[in-house]
């Protein structure tokens, strides 16, 4: 695996990877790699021919009160995980390789709809942040396809209708939330827990179960659904900042009609913000 910094470098090894007949895999992380990450790219290696990871923690989609300076940034570890998982090129961009004339006059890429409410009314312009960067980053490396974390719901809503509406010739592949065995999904920001609130932690997932099989147990009367799980999350010592049943493929608010659901979530422990989604399809027996 070669690591690259510049635009101008990777452009080069893509193309040459194209000149030999592969198609362009692409991984876009933000770093501070575990076994989630490693799903996504050996996904992207079973699809693609040649697999480009990108690590770049992106100012644009942090809020100024958010965990931008303290974000963790191993980039030994994480290149030794990428290469493990088979990924061939690493780009790793400056700030100024991405935002050369800086941020404050560049171009923004705003997605309506599916960006507003859950987190998109939670962190305010944090979903401009990332489909700009991610604009960018697919139109530097130009893949055929290109695959994301489901855990990252919204985030994933977000792209595909980037994508779809910008007419991005890139296929967008969704990978399934890779969990602990006690079913916390990894995450980057799993390392800010302290013990106790790592312990407590399993009970996002326990709740949007719980959610799950009464939904399937022909509960329709989502708001008592919500106000229970959200007792629920607060008597596990997690304080909840949304808990939401939404259409799965919109993401508006459902219908009687609708079959195909997400519960989504967001709580803090202390001053760590978790996130986690599953999805319920009322036509599948539970």
């Amino acid at each position: 695996m070669i690591t690259l910094h510049s635009v101008r470098e990777l452009r080069a090894a893509v193309a040459h990877a194209r000149s030999e007949g592969k198609s362009i895999g692409f991984v876009p992380t933000m770093g501070s790699l575990h076994s989630g990450h490693a799903a996504l790219i050996e996904k992207a290696v079973q699809r693609a021919d040649f697999v480009v990871a990108s690590i770049f923690v992106n100012p644009l989609q942090f809020g100024p009160n958010e965990d931008l300076a303290s974000y963790p940034r191993p980039l030994v570890a994480d290149q030794e995980k990428l290469l493990s998982a088979g990924c061939n090129l690493l780009f790793a961009p400056s700030v100024e390789a991405i935002y050369p004339d800086g941020m404050q006059d560049q171009t923004r890429v705003s997605v309506p709809g599916v960006s507003q409410g859950l987190c998109g009314a939670s962190r305010p312009g944090h979903f401009d942040g990332v489909a700009t960067v991610v604009c960018k980053l697919l139109n530097i490396v130009q893949p055929d396809m290109a695959v994301f974390g489901q855990k990252d719901y919204q985030q994933l809503a977000v792209i595909r209708a980037l994508v779809r509406d910008l007419n991005l010739p890139v296929q967008i592949i969704g990978e399934p939330t890779v969990r602990d065995a006690d079913g916390l999904a990894l995450s980057s920001r799993n390392a800010y827990l302290s013990a106790a609130q790592r312990a407590a932690a399993p009970a996002l997932y326990a709740c949007l179960r719980r959610l799950a099989t009464a939904l399937h147990a022909g509960e329709r009367d989502l708001s008592l659904l919500i106000a229970a799980g959200k007792a629920e999350l607060n008597d596990a010592g997690l304080r909840p900042d949304y808990l939401e049943i939404r259409e799965a493929n919109s993401l508006r608010m459902p219908s009687a009609k609708d079959a195909q659901l997400v519960i989504l979530v967001a709580a803090f422990l202390g001053q760590t913000r978790l996130i986690d989604n599953l999805l319920v399809d009322l036509e599948q027996p539970h």
